[in-house]
């Protein structure tokens, strides 16, 4: 989830428009590698999470204090200064990949500069995204955070020690926010406090943070064992259970009476121009909010038709709404009795898929790949995913499944579930991407949400051809998630734009889609806490899917299906225009053969 591209910039770059005469430029004072190599371990040092997360030694101890004036000073003068030295560079003199690399950081500064704008550090902290929530992960000695020496284990102490100073800060930038209106809805308040009330334990070896040293290694001295199960019982007495106490008194207390009874971020002051930045920022589009809502009503429209003529095959007598009841409820989609069993049925895909998966892919990634239930601790409230491993293979890439309860597990969708969040989706291209030693490190570790979710959904529309959705109700189950990321791109819109109720989004959910409504509740409501982000999946998918459409059509027979695979993969995740412009020349130079 990162940044993105405008047309017009990449022309800027791309094209030699007119007569007027290129400026005279001086030689830079550093080559652009070296450059792009400074900007990346410097924005590590910003953001130690990210480099934590990426594998990269040094910073696992560090926190940033990311919602204070003073940070966002630091990260604005950040930006200024490599947007300033990256016009030494003429991209007339570069090859295509620098070329690119050149306009991608540019337009990570540009975003960069006019996101600090808003002043998002008075709503820090919602249900969905936020550090509490981000550190849980990273503590429980299962996640990115390693455990595997005494070094790993003092690093932890010293990242968390910063964390009750993060929990002050950002009451204070709340309480600021609330002075002038900037405050989350209701219904979104009542779902944070419980998740800190939770945290909130008299025994620390029931914190979920107690968790590294239930599993330390068994060669740590007798002394080091004894000096970290103190150092991690007195962590979580007096730095993190305070800390959680105070967050949820402070939200249930003073914030949760000042919330908004409206359901759009446009309510808030400055809040429909934010709305506009985040349309750019997770879409890598310029296309606005009145083009995407109509967009997603013609998808639901089409999907919707498409769902008709499953009901008919498999013979369901009923409109839609009840056949989706009847898929949501009927007790022969849940055949598990336990947790296992749901993890082993997820496993057996990728080999089942295998003899396809070669002959239409054949850039692969090395890294390993694991499935796993989601942790107790987060597992009743989220929602499949998947967690990047890192470039050396050390820490695999991880499907992450929660199953509350095996025997409610409902199939359907499960095999667009796997080809999206794991094989060939999120698996395939993040890891290709971490593993291109080709591109700068920044751009190994970069995410567009229309690039990378929008591969993901395109990946589900493969399953026939890689022998998947044999079942009709697999097939349903595609078509529901593709429906369930066109309604997206309704009622996100709807709601920071048009002034739409949660209620009223809800609704339009239930009339389209078999999700359960407890789901459609907290979809609905995550796409509250982050206005913009869901319009990413369905706007990528359709573009790849064109791209695929426009190279089939113009090349014919000489198009290879794997071929486009690797130009779409090989250089990372890019803004869409970018990735138009990279499609549209290999086009042109399999034309030319």
């Amino acid at each position: 989830m990162r940044r993105i591209l405008l047309a017009l910039t990449i022309a800027s770059v791309f094209c030699n428009c007119g007569e007027t005469p290129k400026p005279k430029t001086t030689a830079p004072d550093t080559s652009l590698s070296e450059l792009l190599e400074q900007y990346y371990r410097e924005r590590l040092e910003l953001f130690p999470l990210d480099a934590t997360l990426q594998g990269q030694e040094g910073l696992n101890g560090k926190l940033q204090i990311d919602v204070s004036d003073g940070f966002r000073s630091r990260l604005r003068e950040f930006y200024t200064k490599t947007e300033k030295a990256l016009g030494q560079y003429d991209p007339t003199q570069l090859d295509e990949n620098d070329r690119m690399s050149l306009e991608i950081l540019k337009w990570e500064c540009d975003m960069g500069l006019k996101g600090l704008e808003f002043p998002d550090n008075y709503m820090s902290i919602n249900q969905f995204w936020s550090l509490p929530l981000t550190l849980g992960q990273y503590g429980s000695g299962s996640g990115p955070q390693p455990f595997k020496t005494v070094q790993d284990y003092d690093n932890w102490l010293q990242r968390i020690a910063i964390f009750p100073a993060w929990c002050d800060s950002a009451i204070v930038y709340t309480r600021r926010g609330m002075e002038q209106g900037y405050v989350l809805p209701k219904s979104l308040i009542v779902k944070i406090i419980p998740q800190f009330r939770d945290l909130v334990t008299k025994d620390p070896t029931k914190s979920l943070y107690y968790g590294p040293i239930q599993q330390m290694p068994a060669d740590f001295s007798a002394a080091d064992k004894t000096r970290l199960t103190e150092a991690y019982t007195q962590m979580i007495t007096v730095q993190l259970v305070p800390s959680f106490q105070k967050l949820a008194d402070f939200f249930e207390q003073e914030y949760l009476p000042k919330g908004r009874a409206s359901s759009g971020i446009s309510e808030v002051p400055g809040g429909r121009e934010r709305y506009n930045y985040l349309i750019k920022y997770w879409t890598t589009t310029d296309l606005s909010a009145d083009e995407i809502f109509d967009l997603g009503q013609r998808e639901v429209a089409r999907i919707r038709g498409e769902m008709e003529q499953v009901k008919s095959e498999v013979g369901f007598k009923g409109d839609l709404r009840a056949f989706f009841d009847y898929v949501r409820s009927d007790k022969k989609f849940m055949p598990f009795k336990k947790p296992d069993e749901v993890i082993a049925w997820y496993a057996s895909m990728e080999p089942r898929m295998k003899p396809q998966l070669e002959k239409m892919f054949d850039l692969v990634p090395k890294s390993t790949f694991e499935v796993r239930r989601t942790e107790a601790f987060r597992e009743a409230s989220a929602s499949a995913e998947y967690t990047q491993g890192t470039p050396d293979g050390s820490r695999p890439g991880i499907f992450y499944v929660p199953v509350p309860d095996a025997t409610q597990y409902n199939v359907v969708g499960g095999e667009s579930l796997f080809l999206h969040e794991a094989i060939p989706g999120h698996h395939y291209q993040i890891s290709l991407q971490q593993e291109n030693t080709a591109l700068p490190a920044f751009r190994r570790f970069l995410w567009y949400g229309a690039y990378g979710e929008g591969w993901a959904l395109y990946t589900e529309s493969l399953g026939k051809e890689l022998g998947m959705y044999t079942d009709p109700y697999q097939y349903f189950g595609m078509l529901s998630s593709e429906m369930h990321r066109a309604i997206r791109l309704v009622v996100d819109v709807g709601m920071h734009a048009k002034g739409w109720t949660r209620e009223q989004a809800i609704e339009f959910s239930k009339e389209n889609e078999a999700e359960p409504e407890e789901s459609i509740v907290a979809e609905i409501e995550r796409y509250m806490a982050i206005p913009g982000q869901a319009l990413s999946y369905k706007v990528g998918q359709l573009k790849i899917l064109e791209l695929r459409k426009r190279a089939q059509e113009k090349l014919g027979p000489k198009f290879d299906i794997r071929a486009f695979h690797n130009q779409v993969l090989d250089a990372g995740c890019l803004p869409l225009k970018v990735l138009e412009e990279k499609i549209d020349r290999w086009i042109k130079m399999q034309q030319e053969k």
